[in-house]
């Protein structure tokens, strides 16, 4: 081989090496790894529970003054017993109808609460018999249908503990039941906060009605309500075996004693909306102000299953509205 043509050959081999990289520095492909496919839908979040909003108004309210986008449920008070199951005339029917039909519009449920306190001998004796039973629920049924009405609040103040009463109160709402359940209508009772008056009310009453509204106020003592009475009734009730979400926390919209209204007391002095204690007229006066009512309202999100209020006629229509204090904390606002 000449000198001139092994040149031309390693010129050759020097340009190839160049233009190859070295094994050892090649950059690998990158490895594809798929997204995992979800197999199953995802869970949804439980919508929240029906929180209760209900305030009883009586026959000689003032219709214009319920602000009925605050409640759920109003309690029309009092459709009054006889001892032969029959009812005394209602006044202000025609009132009746007006709230029906504006709490309808406003997608609020109306009850109509039957006794009060003062009838407990003429609830006695009708629920003692078959026959004054019948003509009670017959009776009670046809109003609920003459008049719109979404149920039943039925307030005997109190069945006694003994067994004749307590069994006769069971017997009423069974019956009540087998005629409004298939309606679609609700059956609720109003009951003493703990103790005696409530052993009147037997477990099996706990299965026929929609909730139950614990009066907790009137206590005993000089404080009336506190929100200790509220824990106190709501121990007492679940310890009976009455579930959360039938469980309906009352609280009062006036004070004791005197019974003064809470409107009366927070127009004339605006700073008694915010304590539960107040010298009003020469006294020491107990009641619920805003903190404790919205206090109680997260006690019964916690606990129960709403709110029950006696009476709205008792509240004020400005900022220191209980009932609007009541549906703040409720919703959360």
């Amino acid at each position: 081989m000449n000198l001139r043509r092994a040149i031309s050959i390693l010129f050759i081999f020097a340009i190839l090496s160049a233009c190859t990289p070295p094994m050892n520095t090649l950059t690998p492909e990158p490895t594809f790894v798929p997204t995992p496919v979800p197999t199953t839908e995802p869970t949804p979040t439980p919508a929240p529970k029906e929180f209760r909003i209900i305030g009883y108004v009586a026959h000689w309210d003032i219709v214009e003054r319920i602000q009925f986008d605050y409640l759920t449920h109003i309690n029309y008070a009092f459709l009054i017993p006889e001892a032969d199951g029959t009812f005394a005339d209602m006044p202000n029917l025609w009132k009746l109808k007006k709230i029906v039909s504006e709490a309808h519009a406003a997608n609020v449920k109306v009850l109509i609460s039957v006794g009060g306190w003062g009838y407990d001998k003429e609830f006695e004796a009708m629920a003692a018999s078959p026959e004054t039973r019948a003509v009670f629920v017959e009776g009670h049924t046809r109003f609920v249908h003459d008049y719109d009405l979404d149920g039943a609040d039925i307030d005997w103040e109190y069945p006694g503990p003994g067994a004749d009463s307590a069994q006769n109160f069971t017997a009423l709402m069974q019956e009540l039941d087998a005629v409004l359940e298939p309606k679609g209508k609700l059956l609720t009772a109003a009951v003493a906060a703990l103790g005696e008056h409530g052993e009147g009310i037997l477990a099996e009453v706990f299965d026929l009605v929609d909730y139950i509204n614990v009066m907790a106020y009137d206590a005993s003592g000089s404080d009336h309500s506190p929100y200790s009475y509220a824990l106190d009734a709501l121990d007492y009730w679940a310890g009976r075996g009455l579930p959360p979400e039938k469980t309906v926390l009352g609280v009062p919209f006036y004070s004791r004693p005197g019974e003064a209204p809470y409107q009366k007391i927070v127009t004339e002095f605006p700073e008694a909306a915010y304590v539960d204690e107040f010298d009003y007229n020469g006294s020491r006066v107990y009641y619920n102000g805003i903190p404790t009512i919205q206090k109680k309202t997260q006690l019964a999100l916690e606990r129960a299953s709403g709110i029950m209020i006696w009476a709205l006629a008792h509240d004020t229509v400005d900022a220191t509205s209980l009932l609007h204090a009541i549906y703040q904390a409720a919703s959360g606002n």
